[in-house]
């Protein structure tokens, strides 16, 4: 049990760093990149450039999981993680030293681009790598309690991030990201010194590609596991990402205030993170998904119509959590083993292309279409029963079939 602690803390200080690079720049999208890389345009279009460069990294998630998935279901999944690691951590520190419009011209935002692109690659095989280091060294009927170390990455990361930002202050933003160098370091000195998993170690099939297998066999259910997806990334990053440029450049409310709202609502994210993965364990993880996305259906509506800000975002998130947290076992659970990274990791990542990519444009161009942030609120509700839909054609106990090869 020692030892499946230390793989669990190994995983969470992985997603951190991670989710600390990705959310740094979601948080620079919203305050300074406007005016850093696109100068030249309005504020809301600007914004909307921003949030452009915003989602290449989601485009290129699914890239990253099919080729770190690749890797990870061939050599093992230690390895491959260190390398998701290097590719996200340089990308980050290369965006900290990258000139802005004012010295280099068009070519800025170009750069800018291909970097956000190379880090959206590296995540796109961190998520899939950590949570089946987690779960694939934790005992049957703890797998939802082991699994939520990586589901805790996001929410250390997005503290950390925006933390930064509220001490350092915008101004100093390239400092934040160079600081990134430091938190890899830290990283590869957990991750090097890791067993490989039990369940790899045992798979007796090992295919030339690991994706296509994957498609062949359960493409339905990398569909499926996408769509039951697309709820958490909606609600976190209209929450954190869409809601900070709509406060700070529509509402007038200072940055800092919004930053602490943004904080707090992640804070409450850790713990009913938590509880979601618990109540897994004990209720079925299909059972606590379905609670989680039918409460997101109800809160969407409510989130713009009349509520504070702050209270919206914070209750956005803390429903985030509970749908969020058991998803590090559930989706794992879904594959069989000699595929599971590339299945886990494809899943969660496209996932991300609805649902993080989309939501922060729409919503701005929703409100720059005059229709106000109710129809916001709407998005979020037709997203939930999106998800709801997929969860209830996905099966409810996968697990028994799925990681078979660890006794289960």
């Amino acid at each position: 049990m020692k030892h499946v602690s230390k793989v669990a803390f190994a995983s969470l200080a992985g997603t951190a760093i991670e989710f600390y690079d990705f959310f740094l720049y979601g948080t620079a999208a919203a305050l300074v990149f406007d005016a850093v890389f696109f100068p030249g345009l309005d504020p809301l279009a600007g914004t909307l450039a921003a949030f452009s460069t915003f989602a290449v990294a989601f485009v290129a998630r699914p890239l990253g999981a099919v080729l770190f998935g690749h890797w990870g279901d061939r050599v093992g999944r230690k390895a491959t993680l260190v390398g998701s690691l290097l590719l996200m951590g340089l990308s980050t520190v290369a965006i900290g030293l990258l000139p802005g419009y004012a010295s280099i011209g068009v070519l800025a935002p170009l750069l800018l681009v291909v970097l956000r692109f190379a880090q959206g690659v590296g995540l796109g095989g961190e998520w899939g790598g950590a949570a089946l280091l987690a779960v694939e060294h934790a005992p049957a009927h703890l797998r939802g309690r082991y699994a939520v170390f990586p589901q805790l990455g996001p929410s250390v990361g997005f503290v950390l991030a925006n933390g930064a930002f509220l001490v350092a202050g915008v101004e100093n933003w390239r400092w934040l990201f160079l600081a990134s160098i430091v938190l890899v370091a830290v990283g590869l000195h957990v991750r090097v010194g890791l067993a490989e998993t039990p369940a790899f170690r045992e798979v007796r099939q090992v295919h030339r590609v690991p994706v296509r297998a994957l498609l062949r066999e359960q493409g339905r259910t990398v569909a499926l596991g996408a769509g039951a997806m697309v709820i958490a990334y909606t609600l976190f990053y209209l929450a954190t990402t869409y809601c900070l440029a709509y406060g700070t450049k529509v509402l007038g409310v200072p940055r800092p205030v919004m930053l602490g709202w943004s904080i707090a609502g992640v804070v409450v994210m850790g713990v009913t993170t938590v509880l979601g993965a618990l109540a897994s364990d004990r209720i079925g993880r299909r059972r606590t998904l379905v609670i989680g996305t039918v409460a997101a259906a109800g809160w969407g509506p409510a989130m713009f119509s009349g509520l504070d800000l702050g209270v919206a975002m914070v209750g956005a998130l803390a429903i985030m959590g509970v749908v969020y947290g058991p998803m590090g076992a559930y989706l794992p659970e879904l594959f069989r083993p000699e595929y599971r990274y590339s299945g886990a990791a494809l899943a969660y990542s496209l996932g991300g292309v609805l649902g993080g990519a989309v939501p922060p444009i729409v919503a701005t161009l929703l409100q720059g279409a005059g229709l106000g942030v109710g129809a916001v609120g709407g998005y979020v509700g037709v997203s939930a029963l999106l998800s709801l839909g997929c969860l209830l054609a996905l099966p409810a106990r996968p697990q028994q079939r799925a990681l078979l090869s660890q006794g289960a």
